[in-house]
């Protein structure tokens, strides 16, 4: 029994970030599927002192201990991952413990821009090296363009990224 979880660094309900993070799961075809939600308060040590870890963040810190395997799709905002996704991050490693150490997680992007996410990838694996997960290296995922690499039904279009995301799949069923 497999658990795969998906983290979209997007809020938007058509993010194609989500779009991007369903069709890795529908490759890998885990047992079970979450996504992840990072509708969280922003990070701030006076509020955690004063109430403690909120509960959609110890949530999200379970989902990751308890996941086989993690997959994070991001967007590139001003050349990084979204504040909303590092602020995720930020409220993650104030939980007990490390859900993230040794965990096999595969980086993936959707963006406007035509380099597809390249250096927002770059300063995620950055942002998790403190957190030691096992970081697939590649193949990179980045989808350019990506209001129109996904079709009506939210399917991954275009042959070299499915080809591409088909073998990250493959290689991060493959860690677990």
């Amino acid at each position: 029994m497999t658990t795969l979880l998906g983290i979209s660094g997007s809020l938007r309900d058509a993010s194609t970030n989500t779009k991007l993070i369903r069709a890795a799961a529908n490759i890998f075809d885990p047992d079970t599927f979450i996504e992840g939600d990072l509708r969280f308060p922003l990070y701030d040590g006076d509020l955690e002192e004063a109430e403690g870890i909120p509960a959609p963040v110890q949530t999200l810190a379970d989902q990751i201990s308890k996941a086989d395997a993690v997959i994070i799709a991001t967007p590139e905002y001003n050349k990084a991952p979204s504040g909303v996704l590092k602020n995720a991050l930020d409220w993650v490693s104030r939980t007990e413990g490390n859900p993230w150490n040794n965990k096999p997680v595969a980086i993936m992007s959707a963006t406007a821009g035509r380099a597809g996410g390249e250096r927002t990838q770059f300063a995620l694996r950055l942002m998790m090296m403190p957190f030691r997960p096992l970081i697939l290296q590649g193949p990179e995922v980045l989808v350019a363009a990506s209001s129109k690499a996904f079709d009506e039904a939210g399917n991954l279009q275009g042959d070299m990224y499915v080809k591409l995301l088909t073998e990250l799949m493959t290689d991060l069923k493959s860690r677990i």
